[in-house]
């Protein structure tokens, strides 16, 4: 298989190359030259946004094109038409977000969607993604597959989700810990991710398909458990039921990062319908090993690439933490 990766050196990209590279695929990468290219790949230079940005494109054939762009959908636009008659398969990297919300428990790939447009600049994200759907499917037909993800964990995570969780708990003391502690997650593993989607994409899959593990896969009690066990820190966590942590001003999801607490927001984030993706071969890893590997990383891996602040989870301010766990922890 020869593969072209369009970007390639965040966080979703390394794990699709070196899965790639795993299966003895011949990997191509575009990209600006920002950052370093994965080893053993050949790499193109180009920016998307630029004039004449796609040239190194111009010629060459591959099997499969996987494309994890995020902003102005123009930029798939034009790589799409470019390469739909040099490619036979086309994966756009999407977002769950692109359904209208709110989105409610069970809900699955005939939900409805976002508007969005494949000619746009950047607009919003869950508009700019379905705009990115669009454009691949204009140019690929059939052969375009969306594959929609929601939260992504694990090696190279670049948002800091699980990172801070990892950090904060490996300084060790009492740590607040946003209940209930049987709170069902749903999230993916970047590496189960990528493996997910080169199979369907040789397949030849299309259309949508939602990539998280299923509800409950793990649980927030869970997930902070195997923080605790690889760090070996002596960390007591002290559950918090939801209400108090929302009465002192915690905010869900960015001051503490996956917990969403049960209501509307959590069945729309945690709840959906995957089986679409588990009857076509999605397997998902233990939150033990994902937790243990980003740990791993943490310490011995390179650093991910600085993010701007808006896009990192702020993590709960120490001074809110220690008054919430006077008043509520036990």
């Amino acid at each position: 298989m020869r593969l072209l990766m369009l970007g390639g050196t965040g966080f979703v990209g390394p794990a699709v190359v070196e899965a790639a590279l795993a299966r003895g695929f011949e990997v191509t990468v575009l990209n600006r030259g920002n950052r370093p290219a994965p080893p053993g790949v050949t790499v193109l230079r180009g920016d998307r946004l630029a004039e004449g940005g796609l040239a190194a494109l111009t010629d060459g054939t591959w099997d499969l094109v996987v494309d994890a762009w995020h902003a102005a959908p123009r930029a798939v636009r034009d790589a799409a038409r470019l390469l739909a008659g040099r490619a036979g398969h086309y994966t756009y990297v999407s977002s769950r977000s692109v359904y209208v919300w709110p989105m409610p428990a069970g809900l699955d790939e005939t939900g409805p969607v976002q508007d969005g447009s494949p000619d746009a600049d950047a607009t919003t994200y869950a508009q700019d993604k379905r705009g990115g759907e669009l454009a691949a499917e204009a140019a690929f037909g059939e052969r375009a597959l969306f594959v929609r993800c929601g939260a992504i964990l694990g090696p190279r995570e670049d948002i800091g989700r699980l990172p801070w969780w990892l950090e904060r708990i490996a300084r060790g003391g009492r740590v607040l810990a946003p209940g209930p502690r049987d709170l069902p997650l749903q999230y993916v593993d970047v590496r189960d991710l990528a493996a997910w989607l080169l199979d369907a994409a040789a397949r030849g899959l299309g259309g949508p398909y939602d990539l998280v593990s299923p509800s409950g896969h793990a649980t927030m009690g869970g997930l902070l458990d195997a923080c605790v066990v690889v760090t070996g820190s002596d960390a007591e966590l002290c559950w918090v039921e939801p209400e108090a942590v929302l009465a002192a001003g915690v905010a869900p999801w960015n001051e503490a990062p996956v917990w969403i607490p049960p209501g509307e927001t959590h069945d729309a984030l945690h709840r959906s319908d995957v089986t679409r993706a588990l009857e076509t071969g999605l397997r998902c890893r233990p939150v033990a090993e994902t937790v243990a590997d980003t740990w791993d990383w943490m310490r011995h891996g390179d650093p991910p690439q600085p993010l701007p602040d808006w896009l990192r989870p702020v993590g709960i301010d120490p001074e809110k933490e220690t008054m919430l766990l006077r008043a509520y922890g036990t």
